[in-house]
């Protein structure tokens, strides 16, 4: 559960705002994304895969100022 005390001198906006990133970094947005309705297995395996892969690339931009984008997509049957 998060919990946000609003300081002396702190605006309720501020405050908010600091609920919000604290709930954007806990995963709780994603949560109750992904639970408000039904994905098949292939379509949460595919978008799975796709979220691997956007990590790989972007540590591999992030490591090597010459990466070129070298990870290729399979083909579809």
């Amino acid at each position: 559960m998060i919990r946000v005390q609003v300081r002396s001198n702190e605006s309720l906006e501020s405050a908010l705002r600091r609920f919000k990133r604290q709930c954007n970094y806990s995963g709780i947005f994603r949560l109750a994304k992904s639970n408000s309705w039904h994905e098949k297995r292939s379509d949460k395996r595919r978008r799975e895969r796709r979220e691997r892969l956007r990590t790989i690339l972007k540590a591999a931009r992030r490591n090597d100022p010459n990466f070129r984008g070298g990870i290729r997509r399979r083909r579809a049957r």
